[in-house]
């Protein structure tokens, strides 16, 4: 009977070290998705986002894929290898699903959802920042130029923005802007998860 109990007790403190373990290694961990098709990333992300909601605020989805604005559906894409015979290719390309707006009204709520904005006009990547917050009520967008991308951001909130560059010090060391973005979101995401409380 003692041993019965004894061997219990074991599995039981076996038991929790294994839950503390996968919660130990639960936190802070990152879960990079990679995909190579549109409807992939969708549904990765969709999966991702339903499996995660019930952590609320401690969630953050970072959204770095440069996903295209136009793609050809699948179901529109020829069988065979296109021959050049008959003639000039016109393509029409469908608009990409939005997948902001589901992921913040439905899919995970409570979490904190960062966005990127590329432009290759400054004048108005701000204004396009500012119009995404708005239209997908999300809580960031790291908004960056095509030709500056590798070296300066803006961090742009509701009520904020906040520019993050690197020095030529610091690309001299090899530092990537992404330290940086990731420093300061941490930050954020943390005063977000105070907030909700």
């Amino acid at each position: 009977m003692a041993a019965a109990a004894a061997k219990e007790q074991k599995d039981k403190d076996k038991g929790e070290d294994v839950d503390a373990a996968e919660t130990e290694g639960r936190a802070g961990a990152l879960l990079a998705i990679e995909f190579t098709a549109l409807a992939e990333y969708l549904a990765l992300l969709r999966a991702a986002a339903r499996a995660l909601a019930p952590l609320g605020s401690s969630v953050m989805f970072y959204l770095a894929a440069a996903v295209s604005d136009f793609y050809i559906p699948v179901s529109e894409m020829p069988e065979h290898k296109i021959q050049s015979s008959e003639g000039p290719l016109q393509i029409t390309m469908k608009m990409v699903p939005k997948m902001l707006s589901p992921l913040v009204r439905e899919w995970a709520p409570e979490a904190f959802v960062i966005s990127f904005k590329l432009e290759t006009d400054p004048q108005i990547l701000l204004d396009k920042s500012r119009q995404a917050l708005e239209k997908y009520r999300h809580q960031v967008v790291v908004a960056n130029i095509l030709e500056s991308r590798r070296t300066s951001v803006i961090i742009v909130t509701r009520d904020s923005q906040t520019p993050l560059s690197l020095s030529d010090e610091e690309i001299a060391q090899g530092m990537e802007i992404e330290e940086k973005i990731v420093s300061y979101l941490q930050g954020q995401h943390t005063a977000f998860i105070e907030r909700k409380g």
